[in-house]
Formats: structure tokens, C-alpha cells, sequence
């Protein structure tokens, strides 16, 4: 090797060793590019239902946009394995997680953890109690059930010329507070229709459309199959009541009115067919992206108080705290309005649900 070329070489490094420390004391823009790139937390409970799939690709989509990089995981309904993985993100260095937990009721001691590490949570879809959650970003519970059995009220009268009839209340995980703000708005609407008659009010474990149909197969057992309705709490229930439905030949919507929440492929060609009666779509994007959003402003402004970061719709108590929260849509899809929502929106195409 040539000494003209060892100190050439020499140079150069010692040259780029310079620019390197002076950036780092300047600020210079490759310093400031890193800093800005904050990472955030995304941990779903589940992937189970189809819709988990647009949850996640809309919410890392969003982020990304906005200079964060994304770790994401989901928990298999499992407890155990969310907190494993809330902790994983921790230790990577997020700045903040948004966290749709499996358990509402216990989640807090997460929330709390976090907050101790100076990271900040923001609770998606679900709102946990208990715990000191910073931010919310969710679609009304409440009035999606609500429409639910509002929907419900239409069909008995049309059917029968008058509010009576008999109900099955599908819900999913025990003591979720999601799933009973669904089933209050179902039950405050039966509640409201004396001729209306809950003969069945049933949580299920992990969501489980397999437990959904084996309580439904005993219903119409105990019953005879004279069910007028079934109000599911979800999509995949949904799905497990029309299985039970459809092996006793009345999974029609002329027959038994069944509803569920969520808006998956497989639902909404049911509601096409005629064997499921409503769905209710929550629109996703603009859930995914309003937390995305929230969460990279909170990383990057991680000093202020939550309510100078963020402008929220209300403040609801989990009974920890008042929660900065966003609400955002739900619309009920029947047979009728298909083409002017689900597939107008571009969510599916008119081949997907009509597969024609």
C-alpha cells in the first residue's frame, strides 16, 4: 500500500470523525433526523377478528407517515401474553403505547408502570378501568348496541305488526368494558319495549364464535328454535350464531334477526345473502389513524399535560381519572345501504360482498 494512499485514507476518516462530533454538537440535520424518530407502541388484544388486520396496516401506515417507527404486537386474547409484550415494548424504548387491552379490569397495573417510566398510554377501542390511563380513542359502545336493538325494534314490528318478541344477549369477554357498554345499549332499549322478552344474556370467553354457537344451539334447544333475535357483541360471534342458525335451516333474516358489530368480509356477505339482518361497521381508519396521530403528539410534546397536546370530544372517568377521549364513527349496514357505505367507502369491493 502506497504512503500517499494510507494518508489519504487517514484523512478521510479523521475528516468524517470530525463531521460526525460536529453534527452531534450542532445539531445538524442527520442528529436532529434521529431524534426525531420516536418510536410508539401498538399492542391489539387479538388478531382474531378479520378487522385486526385494517386496525394494525391503518395505525402503522399513519405513524409512519408522521416520522415514528412502529412496534406492534397483539395478544391472543391472552392476559398473560399482553403483559409480556407490553413489557417488551417498554424495554424497547417506546415513548408511548396504544393499548387495546384484554382485560379492562386489570389493565391499570400496566398503565401504571408505564407512567412511573415516564411513558404515556393510550387506550384504543376498549377504555380500561381503574388505572391512569393519559388518553382515549374509541367509537361509542354504548350507541353501537343501541342501533343494534334499535334495528332490532324495526324488524319485529315490521315482521309482526308489534314490538314482541323473544331475545338472546350475545356477549363477549366476561366483564370487558366494551362488551357491557354494548349490551347496555341493548338491554336500556328492551328495557324500553315491555313486549320485548331477554331470554338469554351469555358472555364468552376470549370472543370465541365457537362458544357463541354452542350457546346458541342451547337456546333454540331450550326454546324449540322459536328465537326471534340474537344481538351479538362482534363479528366472529355473529358468525358462530348463523353456524348454530344454519344447521336448524333458519338462518335467514326473514326468520331469526341476528346482529353483530365489527363489519367483516364474511358478515357482510351474509347480510347480502339475507342470513344476517345488521352490521355495525366501525370505521377503522379513522380510529387507527386519530391514535396514531394522538400517539406521536404526545411523544413529541412528552413534557406537556395531555389536555395542551391533544383536543378531545370529552372526558370520561374509568374510575381513576377523567380521560382526555375521541370518539369516533359507527353506522349501522343492513341489506339496503350496503352499496352506499361499506363498498362506496372502498372497505370491500361489490365482487367481495356479493361474490359476483
Amino acid at each position: 500500500m502506497s504512503l500517499k494512499y494510507k494518508v489519504t485514507r487517514r484523512a478521510i476518516l479523521t475528516s468524517l470523525t470530525a463531521l460526525t462530533a460536529i453534527a452531534v454538537m450542532a445539531g445538524s440535520p442527520i442528529s436532529a433526523w434521529a431524534a426525531d424518530k420516536i418510536k410508539i407502541g401498538f399492542l391489539l388484544k387479538t388478531m382474531q377478528e378479520e378487522r385486526y388486520q385494517v386496525d394494525k396496516a391503518e395505525f402503522i401506515a399513519k405513524a409512519t407517515e408522521l416520522g415514528a417507527e412502529v412496534v406492534f404486537d397483539s395478544a391472543n386474547n391472552d392476559e398473560q401474553a399482553q403483559l409480556s409484550a407490553f413489557e417488551n415494548m417498554l424495554s424497547k424504548g417506546a415513548k408511548v403505547i396504544v393499548l387495546q387491552p384484554v382485560n379492562t379490569g386489570t389493565a391499570g397495573g400496566m398503565v401504571a408502570r408505564a407512567n412511573k417510566e415516564g411513558v404515556r398510554v393510550v387506550g384504543y377501542d376498549s377504555m380500561l378501568v381503574n388505572g391512569p390511563l393519559d388518553a382515549m380513542v374509541m367509537q361509542d359502545s354504548w350507541a353501537v348496541g343501541k342501533l343494534q336493538a334499535d334495528a332490532m325494534v324495526k324488524w319485529l314490528q315490521a315482521k309482526h305488526g308489534k314490538v314482541e318478541g323473544t331475545v338472546a344477549l350475545i356477549r363477549g369477554q366476561p366483564g370487558d368494558s366494551n362488551a357491557n357498554a354494548m349490551s347496555s345499549g341493548v338491554l336500556d332499549v328492551i328495557k324500553a319495549n315491555p313486549g320485548l322478552k331477554l331470554i338469554a344474556d351469555q358472555s364468552h370467553e376470549g370472543w370465541s364464535p365457537d362458544k357463541a354457537m354452542a350457546t346458541t344451539e342451547n337456546v333454540l334447544t331450550k326454546y324449540g328454535n322459536k328465537v326471534d333475535a340474537f344481538i351479538c357483541n362482534n363479528s366472529g360471534m355473529a358468525r358462530g350464531v348463523i353456524a348454530a342458525l344454519d344447521a336448524q335451516g333458519i338462518a335467514n333474516s326473514d326468520k331469526v334477526f341476528v346482529a353483530g358489530s365489527d363489519a367483516d368480509l364474511v358478515n357482510m356477505q351474509y347480510v347480502a345473502q339475507g342470513k344476517e339482518a345488521v352490521e355495525i361497521w366501525k370505521k377503522i381508519k379513522p380510529l387507527a389513524h386519530t391514535a396514531a396521530e394522538i400517539a406521536v403528539k404526545l411523544a413529541k410534546d412528552s413534557q406537556k399535560p395531555v389536555r395542551e397536546v391533544i383536543q378531545s370530544n370529552k372526558l370520561i372517568n374509568n374510575g381513576a381519572v377523567e380521560v382526555p377521549t375521541i370518539v369516533t364513527p359507527v353506522v349501522l349496514v343492513d341489506k339496503a345501504n350496503l352499496d352506499s357505505t361499506i363498498i362506496a367507502d372502498g372497505v370491500y369491493t361489490k365482487q367481495q360482498v356479493y361474490q359476483k
